[in-house]
């Protein structure tokens, strides 16, 4: 259950058809400052009239419209008055179910691809030069429009690369607006919301925090309730949220899974316990998790172990207060969409998420659900959480776990500790903590010969990992300058044992995802 327009909100609904640059989407809404959910395109009509969306968007995808199981929508979603703009796929699925004609192409139109504008009149494209760039992927294409709908731009092998039925307030578009690679893209997104749709864009993510905290409130009630806190800006606002909400009913718990950053753990406990005044329980699990996951190589088994082992924990300590019924956890958006939905595929188990059990004794309560990072950044400055905290380095629950490619053991967690804590160091020296949005080390399994102090040497190499990103859900390598690098490599391959080599990771995410496990 999401967020409903009768909470205050506009809301706009993107049925999600499985495409990969669909939570772009989201984020292109939500940056216009309208709210938006992406939904399943299995979605009901009758749940999504009942939430009141101010318009709706049907994705991109994979699929061909022929094949066996390809999305399908209600035919009644096209007469309900609401606008409706088709994007790749969602655009096909319109012209096919209205009566156009989509065949498949003998050539793919994949990339930056020319966009010839034939229809300036048209609100989506009015004022657009008559040609510009946009970014298209996709096989079949619509060779003929549904009656009713003028094409408003073509391409080399689209001869409907847009079109519209401006008395149903039904639009489409082949090319894909949501990126970056098309260059007017925002905008015309934004002509739909406001334009079509009629959106103010008054929302933000600082102003929900007022119905989250009446949310809780009226989740708990009266209960008492525990906040898995792992220190790092997610947990952090999810418990400065639920504080507001209940007071001293919430107690925040701790985890030491041995899995923590150089340091890391003492400094949580110096920020929670004193600076934030906050009833703090600390627990030394490190052994437990440890002995959990001796020999366990598989990344997807490792998540779903520390998850579990996670939740055992804070279970334990719930019945040592007594009567708590609830959990609050930090769980944001690409958590749930990672986690896989019922159109988009498993990339990895967030402990949080996948890797919970599902006997649980306590009630989760997730003030974040609905929220990209930099959205609950932005909600934690408004909260008044210290800078510290608020632009921390992002972390993932299983911690070192999921940098230690292969099976973890205390002599990897150490030298991987040491290495992770020279490149904080020096990416912070050069005054670029802020300006990448994540940068850490990982330990692969293999090894390689390499010569010091004359002398042979076969040993682990460390990889360097640094991005750029807005919300994690697509990233570039981040262009280190030479001397950070040569600083951090000469550091690590000098100061940690059992190192002796040094490699950066140049590929963005997608294909790869962030982390390497």
């Amino acid at each position: 259950m999401g967020i409903d327009s009768k909470q205050g909100y506009e809301l706009v609904l993107v049925l999600d058809c499985g495409g990969r640059y669909n939570q772009l989407i989201a984020r292109r809404i939500r940056e216009a400052g309208v709210y938006c959910e992406m939904v399943p395109y299995s979605t009901p009509i009758k749940e999504i009239l009942r939430r009141k969306p101010r318009g709706i968007i049907l994705s991109g995808g994979p699929a061909s419209i022929y094949s066996p199981g390809a999305p399908r929508i209600a035919p009644e979603l096209y007469e309900c008055g609401l606008p409706i703009l088709g994007i790749c796929y969602g655009m096909q699925l319109m012209a096919h179910d209205l009566g156009g004609k989509v065949e498949g192409a003998e050539g793919h139109e994949y990339g930056q691809t020319d966009l010839e504008v034939i229809a300036t009149d048209d609100v989506l494209l009015a004022g657009f030069p008559e040609k510009i760039q946009c970014w298209m992927s996709h096989g079949d294409y619509i060779s003929a429009p549904p009656t009713g709908f003028k094409v408003t731009a073509r391409s080399a092998l689209a001869p409907v690369a847009a079109m519209s039925d401006a008395g149903r307030r039904l639009y489409g578009v082949q090319f894909h607006p949501e990126v970056n690679h098309t260059p007017r893209g925002q905008e015309i997104i934004r002509r739909f919301l406001f334009q079509i749709c009629g959106c103010r864009g008054d929302w933000s993510a600082s102003s929900f925090i007022e119905d989250q905290i009446k949310a809780s409130r009226e989740q708990v009630g009266e209960g008492r309730v525990l906040c898995a806190l792992s220190g790092g800006v997610d947990s952090s606002v999810a418990a400065a949220l639920v504080h507001r909400a209940v007071g001293d009913r919430l107690t925040c718990v701790f985890v030491n899974h041995g899995l923590l950053r150089q340091g890391e753990a003492e400094q949580v406990r110096e920020t929670f316990g004193k600076l934030l005044q906050v009833n703090l329980v600390y627990v030394d699990a490190s052994q437990r998790f440890l002995g959990k996951l001796a020999g366990i190589a598989d990344p997807e088994k490792k998540r779903k172990i520390i998850g579990h082992e996670f939740i055992r924990v804070f279970e334990e300590e719930a019945k040592k207060l007594g009567k708590v019924d609830y959990l609050v956890q930090g769980t944001l958006y690409p958590d749930v969409i990672e986690s896989g939905t019922e159109t988009a595929a498993v990339i990895k188990s967030h402990h949080n998420v996948g890797g919970l059990p599902e006997d649980m004794e306590l009630e989760l309560v997730e003030p974040l659900r609905f929220l990209f990072k930099d959205e609950v950044r932005l909600v934690g400055e408004e909260l008044g959480l210290p800078e510290a905290i608020v632009w921390r380095q992002p972390f993932p629950g299983p911690g070192l776990a999921v940098r230690i490619l292969g099976p973890v053991s205390a002599d990897k967690l150490e030298i991987l500790r040491q290495a992770d804590a020279i490149v904080t160091a020096e990416i912070e020296r050069a005054g670029l903590g802020r300006e990448v949005w994540q940068y850490f080390a990982v330990l692969p399994s293999m090894k390689s010969v390499g010569v010091m102090g004359g002398e042979r040497t076969y040993a682990y190499s460390i990889i360097i990992r640094a991005v750029t990103s807005e919300d994690a859900m697509t990233a570039d390598w981040a262009r280190l300058p030479y001397e950070v690098l040569q600083r951090i490599s000469s550091r690590i391959v000098n100061e940690v044992r059992q190192v002796n080599r040094v490699v950066y990771d140049i590929t963005p995410k997608p294909p790869a995802t962030i982390e390497w496990e």
